[in-house]
Order: structure tokens, then sequence, then C-alpha cells
């Protein structure tokens, strides 16, 4: 019975230092090696959205680069923890992004890594200088370095992408010390060498400028000639500058405070989105911490477990039920954990689909807002109001519904009477009557002419003064059609050019 005991008590003691061996070489595999592995595992880490793991990761491989004189590593590390300090401590950004220049000033590879390293610090330093209401003289310094350089090693690069990016830097540098005419010399610059992945954000810079001049013309040109594709927030950033600027044409204070106030709500959802998936990030970090903190006690359970276990042969039994309780609760734990884990992750999908509801309903109410614009003109409740009677429109209603219609339909009346000097006032009406998307039967009301007498006078029209025979093509589809000449830019995609004035229910299809 001794011997049987002292052979499971063996038995128990190498099966747990057999368990806590591999844990030990398993570390001893994830200490990096050199300061080039050290950086691997901390771009792996930010790869994984652990930050606050990749930037201790990035101190690490600082000092290691330091001892092994390796300055390619030293500089790429110092410049990533840079960027990933931006989005909390801004100084400490400028100061490790001025640490990277230093370095890699002391041995460079490429002229383009050294305007993009001075591009960087100018960047974090105008961040600074914004944030603190500093001066912007030592941003504007590293900006303009970055730009010299970008200009004069322009033959050795096959484009222009430096140069736009640094003219871009200069640009909104120059906006944040209100120079507005630096600004815009310095955008348009940078417009004219931008490449098409870039040129979305120079055209923001750009728009942003003339607004702050008052040119207000230009920048709606500027904003109707940007194309965000599937970018939200650039959708919103260029409905939201059309309908201001809109509003100013009119003067409509009272409108545009309460469009600015919808606005600032949803780029306040938008940014709450930003600041839940940032939470998100910081909790699961902890727990990761919370995780580690769990395995080494376990370990240490383990390796007393095992002094006592050499110590107290007799209380072998008893000791082998407490590990296997200990195990079992552990494990219940983990499962715990597991459960817990997915129940956040199912509710972080749920607020997020929430947040893409509601950037839905902020362009609803944007479009409800151009609707809502139309519908207050009196000429066009008197309109609706009289669908199915004779109504008379005087020559200031029909002064004040053109002026109107202008202003929400990209001043589409103006061009008709441009593109065709010979419409008659009369024709020029009846296509004011169409834009606004009244039935035959409401028009021959305004007229007292019957419907099929409606559809001949826009036939005649189609035919003899815009001179357009395809009997498939209608009157209706040439005004929508009509746009800006060559030289002034079309609407863009995603500005739908008639959903300003719903149609009724009931109303027939026009022909």
């Amino acid at each position: 019975m001794k011997t049987a005991g002292n052979i499971l008590i063996g038995l128990l003691v190498g099966l747990v230092f057999a368990d806590c061996k591999p844990s030990v070489t398993e570390e001893a595999q994830n200490e990096p090696s050199n300061a080039a592995a050290s950086y691997s595992a901390a771009q792996q880490a930010f790869v994984q959205d652990s930050v606050q793991m990749g930037e201790q990761i990035l101190h690490s491989t600082i000092r290691l680069a330091q001892e092994e004189s390796d300055l390619h590593t030293l500089y790429l590390a110092q410049s990533r923890l840079a960027e990933s300090l931006s989005w909390s401590n801004t100084a400490e950004a400028l100061d490790m992004a001025q640490q990277a220049l230093a370095t890699y000033e002391r041995r460079p590879d490429s002229e383009r890594n050294h305007i993009i390293l001075l591009d960087f610090v100018a960047t974090y330093a105008s961040q600074l200088a914004f944030n603190d209401d500093l001066p912007f003289d030592e941003a504007l310094d590293y900006a303009r370095r970055a730009n010299e350089l970008a200009v004069a090693a322009r033959d050795t690069m096959a484009d222009g992408e430096l140069i736009c990016q640094t003219l871009t830097t200069l640009a909104n540098i120059y906006w944040a010390t209100d120079d507005l005419d630096e600004a815009l010399r310095c955008a348009r610059k940078a417009e004219a060498e931008a490449p098409p992945h870039l040129l979305l954000g120079v055209q923001q810079v750009l728009g942003r400028t003339l607004v702050a001049l008052d040119s207000l013309a230009e920048a709606e040109a500027i904003y109707r000639r940007m194309q965000p594709g599937n970018d939200i927030q650039a959708a919103y950033i260029v409905q939201s500058n059309l309908a201001k600027l809109a509003l100013q044409r009119q003067d409509t204070e009272a409108a545009k405070l309460a469009i600015d106030e919808a606005f600032d709500q949803a780029e306040e959802l938008y940014f709450n989105a930003l600041r839940q998936k940032d939470d998100y990030y910081r909790t699961t970090l902890a727990r990761e911490v919370q995780n580690e903190h769990l395995r080494y006690t376990l370990k240490l359970h383990r390796h007393t477990l095992a002094a006592i276990l050499i110590a107290l042969a007799l209380l072998i039994v008893a000791t082998s039920v407490i590990i296997r309780t200990r195990m079992k609760f552990h494990a219940q734990q983990r499962q715990s954990a597991v459960w817990t884990r997915k129940h956040e992750v199912d509710r972080y999908i749920r607020e997020t689909t929430i947040q893409r509801e509601r950037l839905h309903q902020r362009d609803a109410t944007i479009a409800f807002l151009q609707n809502f614009i139309l519908q207050r003109s009196a000429v066009k409740q008197k309109i609706d109001a009289s669908s199915e009677r004779h109504i008379k429109l005087y020559n200031h209603e029909w002064t004040e519904i053109e002026r109107t219609l202008n202003a929400i339909d990209g001043n589409r009346i103006t061009l008709l009477r441009e593109r065709y000097p010979d419409l008659r006032e009369e024709d020029v009406r009846l296509c004011i009557l169409i834009r606004l998307r009244l039935t035959n039967r409401a028009i021959g009301n305004i007229y007292a002419i019957s419907i099929s007498a409606v559809q001949h006078r826009k036939l005649k029209i189609k035919k003899e003064v815009m001179g357009e025979d395809d009997p498939t093509i209608s009157l209706e589809q040439l005004l929508d059609q009509l746009h800006e000449p060559a030289a002034h830019p079309a609407p863009s995609s995603y500005d739908p050019p008639h959903t300003f004035a719903p149609s009724r229910p009931g109303n027939e299809q026009n022909h």
C-alpha cells in the first residue's frame, strides 16, 4: 500500500510539472528575439484591435532597436507609435513623430519616406496647435519643407500623390490660421495634382475654404462635382453643405438654424457610435489582461499543489478531489466568460444596427426638408388646393414659384431659358408646372383647356422648340436631362434631380 501510494504521488507530481513546462516554453517562444520581430508582434496586436498591448510592444521595440542600432526598425516603430498616440495624446504623438524624423534623417533610405514623415509631423503639430490654441509656425515649417521636397522630387516619382498630400496639409493649416487666400491657392493646386483616391478629400478642403471666403457659387460647384460613392460620411458632408448653401442664397435664417441643429444631432449620433466602439475595444483589452492574470494565478496554484503533494503524501486523495473541483470551477468560469462575451458582441451588433437606421433616418430628414421648402410656398399651396378647378396665377406668383423651384432644382428653369431663348413665356410656365409634378388635368385647369390640349402643347414644345422627334422621349424626360453646359459639371449621381416634389396619391402619369 505504501509503495502504491508513493507511485501515485510520483505520477501526480510528474503530471503537474509536465503541465507547467509547455506554458514556460510557450512564453519563451512568444518573447521577441530582436527589434524586427518585436515590431511584427506589435503590428499583429494592432490588427487584433489590442491597442494598448500594441503600444506596449512598440515601446519595447524602440528599446531593442536602440540597443541593436537598427535605425530602420527604430524609425518605423516610432512613427507607428506616433500614429497610435495621435488618437489619445497629440503632444506625445508629435514628440514621437519628431523622434522618428530625426532617426530617419540619420540614415535615409528614400526621399518618399522623408516627405511622408515630414507631412506626418506637420499634421500632428497642426492638431496640437489647433487643440491647445497655439501658433502654427512649427506646423507650417514642416509642411513647407515636405512640399518643397515633393516638388523637387517630381521627376523621380511617377505621380503627384505626395505633392497633393503636402499641398492639402498646407491648405488645412492656412485655413486654421485664417489665411484663406493661401488656403485657396494650395487647395486648387492640390486638386490639379490629386489622383482619384485623394480627389474627394481635396475637394472637401477646397469647398470648405470657398465657403469661408463667401464664394458660394464656386463652393456649390465643387460640392456638386464631388462623388462620394458608398462613403456615407462624405455623402452627408456634400448634402449638408449643399442644403446650407441653398438656404444662404434664400436668406432663410430660421430654416438654416433648424437644419444646422438637425445636422449637429446627426454628427453627435455618429461620434457616439465611434465612442461606443472605442469603449468596446477597451473593455475587451481589460478582459484580456484579467484572463492573463487568471492564467498566472492558475500556474501559481499548480506549483503550490505540487509542493503540497510532495510534503503531505497522506492527503493525496483529498488533494486530488480539491484539484478536480478547482478544474471544474475554472472550466465553468471560462464557459461563463465565453457566454458573457457572446452576449456583449450581440449587444454591440444590435447597437450598430440602430446607429445605421438612425443614419438612414437622417438622409430621409434631409429629403423631407427639401420638400418642405417647396410645400411652404404660397403658390404651390394655392395650386394644390385648387387642382380640380380653374386657377389663375398672377405674374408675381409665377416669379415666386420660379425662384423657389430654381433654388431647390439646380437653377433648371434658368438653364431652360438660356438653352432655348425662343421659348415663349407661357411655354416656360408650362415647363414650371411640369417640374412641380402636376398632372395634365391640373395643368388644364390652370390654362382652362382640355387634357388633350395640354398633351398637344407639350408635344409642340418638344418638337418645334427643343428639336426632339423621338416619340419615346417625353418633354418630362428632356427637362430631367437638362443640366449645366460642359463648362459647368453635371450634378453627381448621389444628388437625385427630382426628389423635391412628391406626387399626390392618385395622380395620373404625364406623357
